[in-house]
């Protein structure tokens, strides 16, 4: 099953293991009880600490548990976890094994002290990479308490469970047989969301930091870049964001990054979360900026109110809240939402296969899913608004090689229709002869661009017409000692390099800010 330089690799972290455990497999005669019988004697023969029982007798068939010799654990896998998934299966193994995880020991402590009945199914996809997260925060939390059960369902594998409950977007979480969350989610939200007190703790606990000399807000490319370059100053950086890594973490392939000749979007967030930590930036994870109040009076502090009620204040400020996928605002959009309108094709694809599909937008992301999509399904409708594709040209050619690809341009998006429970079609506006189509589907990809993060600066800030933050030659905002970098300004060519330079530069215009002020900076 496994290839002899993934034995190596993975025989080197098996030596990691300190705590003997087991792996129970419940097979059948199907090909995937082969393959998975295959890669458990391959984990087994690499590490005298696991053995493995094939006499399981759980109902979901092909599927194995992992058992910590002398523990309570409830940890299983219905799926064969390779491409992006291979990962988490390392983790759980080590994890199992006794190796402690690279989380903060808070987490943990929250995940231990959670008490109740937690019976978690998360649906996922091999080719999913918003997934992983998921798999791991959940496997996390069901190796440190033995009160929460967590069973990991590959898709593809157990098609039947997902047509049965109408999973049309991964990753998709139930929680004792109800819909509990869909999309990417870490252990902190997972604990939050299951902690109702969490949320004042945090807050209080935000609310009691001293003040910043430069406080970013936003964890994208440009937010890590600022924070990077005002901590290499000597001054106190903190950085509060949604989610660290941002859309990146949305990018399967980054190969225009300069001297990183090819990467993909979650482990460059992973770089960025290393490099910013390297240099003892404060961060603050999962806290979205809700209001921003400027200094009172000159040389005076920023302060920025978060969502869950807590505040930071700051010499300084440097926006970086990013942008988010644009809605195309149809009826319809919002009520198929996860249920057959989705907006990751490399994600959501695989639940498609063998299916009718549309990709509304014709620029590079839109031409790209439809490429992608027209290899899994059964055939692609691509809609334009425009009169021609707005692609590269190879990827227009490409599409248009594609036998089961049909493009619309001059294609205006005037619904998308369901019975009530999920997606049946969309319906289209010719915009040259004014006439009316409906197309049967069962998904629609929507690919359209980006809004800006910046609702919550209205009023304070000068925005463009478009919603972005009009920002000089510095990243200077219209708000004196408050800047701001990447997606979320007028900078044009929205790029993870463009928004990188952009971070540095508006932290080294906060540091000049700095020194030209009354109050001495921080060293």
């Amino acid at each position: 099953m496994l290839d002899d330089s993934l034995k190596a690799q993975l025989k080197s972290y098996l030596e990691r293991v300190t705590k003997p455990f087991e792996i129970t497999a419940s097979l059948d005669d199907s090909k995937g009880a082969v393959e998975m019988r295959g890669l458990l004697e391959d984990i087994v023969g690499l590490s005298n600490k696991i053995t493995l029982k094939t006499d399981g007798t759980d109902a979901r068939k092909p599927s194995f548990s992992l058992n910590r010799i002398g523990n309570d654990m409830n940890l299983r896998f219905a799926a064969i976890p390779m491409g992006h998934e291979f990962t988490s299966l390392v983790l759980a193994l080590l994890w199992t094994g006794g190796h402690p995880p690279k989380v903060e020991p808070s987490v943990i402590e929250s995940i231990q002290a959670l008490d109740g009945e937690f019976n978690f199914e998360v649906y996922m996809s091999l080719s999913c990479h918003n997934c992983p997260d998921v798999v791991q925060a959940l496997t996390l939390m069901s190796v440190f308490n033995p009160k929460i059960k967590t069973v990991i369902v590959d898709g593809a594998l157990y098609q039947d469970e997902v047509n049965a409950r109408e999973i049309m977007a991964v990753p998709s979480i139930y929680l004792n047989g109800s819909h509990f969350g869909s999309g990417r989610m870490t252990v902190e939200e997972i604990v939050t969301k299951l902690d109702t007190g969490a949320a004042n703790k945090d807050a209080a606990r935000l609310s009691a930091k001293e003040a910043f000399d430069v406080l970013v807000v936003g964890g994208g490319p440009a937010g890590a870049a600022a924070a990077v370059y005002a901590a290499r100053k000597g001054i106190r950086t903190g950085i509060a964001a949604e989610r660290f890594g941002g859309q990146v973490n949305d990018t399967l392939a980054i190969e225009n990054f300069i001297s990183v000749l090819e990467t993909d979007g979650p482990k460059f967030a992973m770089g960025l979360d290393a490099h910013v930590k390297a240099y003892g930036v404060d961060v603050m994870n999962l806290q979205r900026g809700d209001k921003l109040i400027p200094a009172a009076v000159p040389g005076g502090l920023v302060e920025v109110q978060l969502a869950n009620g807590g505040s930071l204040k700051s010499k300084t400020v440097i926006v970086t809240t990013g942008a988010r996928w644009r809605n195309v605002n149809v009826p319809g959009e919002q009520e198929y939402k996860n249920k057959g309108v989705a907006y990751c094709p490399h994600c959501d694809g695989p639940l498609f296969k063998g299916k009718r599909v549309a990709v509304i937008g014709g620029g590079n992301s839109g031409v790209e899913a439809a490429i992608d999509l027209a290899g899994l399904v059964e055939h692609v409708t691509l809609i334009e608004f425009g009169e021609a594709l707005r692609a590269d040209a190879v990827l227009v050619k490409k599409l248009h090689s594609l036998a089961n690809v049909t493009v619309h341009v001059s294609a205006q998006t005037t619904e998308l229709t369901g019975d009530g429970n999920k997606l049946n079609g969309l319906t289209y506006t010719d915009r040259t002869s004014g006439q009316s189509h409906h197309i049967a589907l069962e998904g629609c990809f929507v690919q359209i661009g980006l809004v800006p993060n910046t609702e919550w600066l209205k009023g304070t800030l000068e925005l463009s017409k478009h919603g972005e933050i009009i920002v000089d030659n510095r990243g200077q905002t219209s708000v004196p000692g408050v800047f701001a970098a990447g997606d979320a300004t007028t900078v044009p060519f929205k790029q993870i390099i463009i928004a990188a330079g952009d971070g540095a530069k508006a932290a080294l215009g906060a540091f000049d800010h700095l020194i030209r002020s009354s109050e001495p900076v921080a060293a």
